[in-house]
C-alpha cells in the first residue's frame, strides 16, 4: 500500500498527471512552479517526496522524464509516453525522395514501442493497404540495418529515395513487395539499397496506434 500524501504533493500529483495525459509529457519545472503557484524549490521538493513514497518515477534527478506509477509500482498506462521525431515523408508507393529534416513529433506509448532512437514517416501512397498502412498514416520505425524476409522495412534506394515495402532476399538480388495488387514487385542489387528501419507500428490519428 501507497504511503499516504499531503495536500500539496496530492495536488501536484493531480497537475502532473493532467499535463502528462494532456500533452505527453512532463511540465517544465519553471512551469510547475508557475502554474502552482510555489518556487521552484518547493516543486523539487514535493517531486522528491512522490518519489520517494512510490508515486512517480524519474529518469534522473534532473530530467522531464517523469512517469506516474500505478499500485503495483509500475508506470501507468496513460503515462509511458515517449515523443519522437517525424522524420519527412516516405512514399508507399512509387519511392520518392528522402527527406532527412524533421517534420514534427509524435508521443508514442513506451510500453508499446520500445527502443531507442525510435523515429516516425508519414505515408504517401497505397501500396501497402492490404497490410494496413494507409495514405496518410504515421509509421513508426525502428532503426535497423537488415531484415528478415517478410517484414516491412523503409528502404533507402540509391541512396536518396525511401520506400516501405516487404522485404525478401535472394542469392544476387534484394526483393521489395506491396501489400496491394495494383502494384508489382521490384528487385535490387545490393549496392542499390540499404535498409533504414523496421516499421513496428502505425499511427492513424487520435484513435488508432497499433503494432504491426
Amino acid at each position: 500500500m501507497q504511503p499516504l500524501l499531503t495536500a500539496k504533493q496530492r495536488r501536484l500529483l493531480a497537475y502532473l498527471e493532467t499535463e502528462i495525459l494532456r500533452t505527453g509529457k512532463a511540465p517544465s519545472l519553471r512551469q510547475a512552479a508557475a502554474e502552482q503557484g510555489v518556487s521552484h524549490a518547493a516543486v523539487a521538493q514535493l517531486l522528491k517526496a512522490l518519489e520517494d513514497k512510490g508515486y512517480i518515477k524519474r529518469e534522473g534527478r534532473y530530467s522531464r522524464t517523469i512517469h506516474v506509477l500505478n499500485q503495483a509500482r509500475q508506470a501507468a498506462g496513460l503515462h509511458r509516453w515517449q515523443e519522437i521525431p517525424i522524420i519527412g515523408h516516405v512514399t508507399a508507393g512509387l519511392p520518392m525522395y528522402a527527406q532527412q529534416q524533421w517534420d514534427g513529433a509524435l508521443v508514442v506509448d513506451g510500453a508499446l514501442f520500445r527502443g531507442a532512437n525510435l523515429f516516425a514517416l508519414r505515408i504517401q501512397g497505397d501500396s501497402m493497404k492490404n497490410a494496413g498502412i494507409l495514405n496518410g498514416d504515421i509509421a513508426i520505425c525502428e532503426p535497423r540495418q537488415f531484415a528478415q524476409n517478410g517484414q516491412i522495412v523503409v528502404a533507402l534506394i540509391n541512396n536518396e529515395e525511401a520506400t516501405v515495402k516487404r522485404f525478401y532476399l535472394f542469392p544476387d538480388h534484394v526483393e521489395l513487395r506491396p501489400e496491394n495488387p495494383a502494384y508489382s514487385p521490384v528487385q535490387y542489387a545490393f549496392d542499390n539499397i540499404l535498409i533504414q528501419g523496421l516499421v513496428t507500428g502505425i499511427h492513424r490519428g487520435p484513435d488508432v496506434m497499433e503494432r504491426l
